[in-house]
C-alpha cells in the first residue's frame, strides 16, 4: 500500500491530522497511514511513534531544557521516514520541529506538505527562504497567506480553516444546562486556558481571579471549563481551588453544549478564539508568555492584532490583554462589559461572521480541499516514479 506519513505535534495537529486521513481514505482507499499524533488519529490507525505530548511545547524557554529530548525524537523521527520510504510526509503545525524534520527529509527525496502554514507573515519573515528550500507545499489555513507565500516563491494551497468543520455551532444549551443542574439564573462563561502546560500553568490563575472579580459584580455568574488532553489534570487541580465553582466539561458533545449555553468566553489567543466565533460566543483574548519570550517576540512580531477574528476583520472586534495587560481586572472588565452590554456582544457577533466568511475554501470542507492538495503531490510523485 502506498503509505503517507504524518506527523503532528499538539492537540489541534492531531485533529487535522485525524480528519485529512478520513478525507485522503475516502478518496484513496489503497492508502496506509504511519507517523506522530495523539488520540485523534489513533482513532484513525496511526500508532504513535512516542508520544505526541513530547513535542507540546512553546516558548524559548519552554523549550531550552527540552533540546536534548527533542533533538532524539527527530534523530529517531527522520530515522523512521528513512526507513519506511512513505510516497509523502506531511507535517501539521508545530514549525519549530516541522522545518527541523523537513530539512532531514529533504535530501531522501520524498516530497514534504506542511499544513497550516508558518506565521513568518506575522514575524520572522526572514525565515521564508528556509522554508522555500524544505518544503514542498504548504496548505494555508488563512486566505491572507496565499499571497504571502506566493510572493516567496513557495507553492501553497488555501485549503480554508478547519474551524469551520469543529461542530462548535451544533450545542444544545437546554441539555447542557439540565444535564449540569444549572438555575434559570445562571449566566454560563466559558474559560478556555490552552492546550499546553505551560499556557495553562500561566493562564489558569488569572482567569479563576478575573472570573472572582466578574462574579462581584454579575449576580449568577458560573464559568464552564473545557477539560482534555495533557493538561486534563492540572485544569482539574487548579479549578477546584477557584472561589467561583467551574463547572468542568471533558467531552465534546459537553463542550458543544457549552459553548451553545455561554454568553461569554474568556479565552486563550489562538484558534480557541475562531472556535467561539464559530459557536458566537462573544469572548475576550488572553495570552502571556514568559517575560523573555515576550520581549523577543515583540521586537519581531509585524501584525496589530494577537486574535484571527482581528486579523481577519482588520478591526479589534475582540478585546485583547497580552503579557502585562492579562490581568484580571483588566479581564473582568471586558467581561463584564460583553455580559451587560447587548451591544457590544452584537457588534462581535456581527464580526465574527465577516472573518469566518474569509476562512471558507473555494471548494468542499477543508479537510477535503487538503487532501485534494496531498493528492495532487502523492500524484506527481507516482508519475515520476
Amino acid at each position: 500500500m502506498t503509505l503517507v506519513y504524518l506527523v503532528a505535534g499538539e492537540a489541534s495537529g492531531d485533529a487535522l491530522g485525524a480528519r485529512l486521513i478520513a478525507a485522503l481514505r475516502a478518496r484513496r482507499p489503497d492508502l496506509a497511514f504511519a507517523g506522530i499524533g495523539g488520540e485523534r488519529m489513533a482513532e484513525q490507525g496511526v500508532a504513535s511513534l512516542f508520544p505526541m505530548r513530547e513535542l507540546a511545547l512553546m516558548g524559548l524557554l519552554e523549550v531550552l531544557p527540552n533540546l536534548r529530548r527533542l533533538a532524539r525524537r527527530l534523530r529517531e523521527t527522520a530515522a523512521e521516514v528513512a526507513a519506511r520510504r512513505p510516497a509523502v510526509v506531511v507535517t501539521i503545525d508545530s514549525p519549530g520541529f516541522a522545518m527541523r524534520l523537513a530539512g532531514r527529509v529533504k535530501p531522501l527525496g520524498i516530497p514534504l506538505v506542511h499544513y497550516v502554514a508558518p506565521q513568518v507573515w506575522a514575524w520572522r519573515p526572514g525565515r521564508v527562504a528556509q522554508i522555500r528550500e524544505r518544503v514542498d507545499r504548504i496548505l494555508a489555513l488563512l486566505p491572507f497567506e496565499l499571497p504571502f507565500f506566493e510572493a516567496a516563491g513557495i507553492p501553497v494551497t488555501f485549503v480554508g480553516h478547519p474551524v469551520l468543520e469543529s461542530g462548535a455551532d451544533g450545542g444544545d444549551a437546554a441539555r447542557f444546562r439540565a444535564r449540569h443542574g444549572l438555575a434559570p439564573g445562571e449566566r454560563v462563561v466559558v474559560a478556555m486556558p490552552g492546550s499546553r502546560r505551560t499556557e495553562v500553568s500561566r493562564l489558569l490563575p488569572v482567569f479563576g481571579e478575573a472570573l472572582r472579580l466578574a462574579a462581584a459584580r454579575v449576580p449568577g455568574l458560573r464559568p464552564v471549563v473545557p477539560v482534555a488532553g495533557v493538561v486534563e489534570g492540572a485544569v482539574r487541580a487548579a479549578a477546584a481551588s477557584w472561589p467561583v465553582p467551574p463547572v468542568l466539561v471533558a467531552s465534546p458533545e459537553d463542550r458543544r453544549d457549552a459553548f451553545a449555553a455561554a454568553e461569554a468566553g474568556l479565552i486563550k489567543s489562538g484558534t480557541s478564539s475562531l472556535e467561539m466565533a464559530v459557536a458566537g460566543v462573544p469572548h475576550v483574548v488572553a495570552y502571556r508568555v514568559n517575560p523573555v519570550t515576550a520581549a523577543i517576540v515583540r521586537r519581531l512580531v509585524q501584525v496589530p492584532y494577537a486574535s484571527l477574528v482581528n486579523l481577519l476583520d482588520e478591526a479589534p472586534v475582540v478585546p485583547e490583554h497580552l503579557q502585562e495587560a492579562c490581568t484580571p481586572p483588566a479581564l473582568a472588565e471586558s467581561l463584564v462589559r460583553l455580559l451587560g452590554d447587548p451591544a457590544a456582544a452584537a457588534a462581535q457577533r456581527a464580526g465574527f461572521a465577516a472573518a469566518l466568511a474569509r476562512l471558507r475554501p473555494p471548494q468542499g470542507r477543508p479537510s477535503e480541499a487538503a487532501a485534494e492538495a496531498v493528492l495532487e503531490v502523492l500524484a506527481r510523485r507516482e508519475a515520476e516514479a
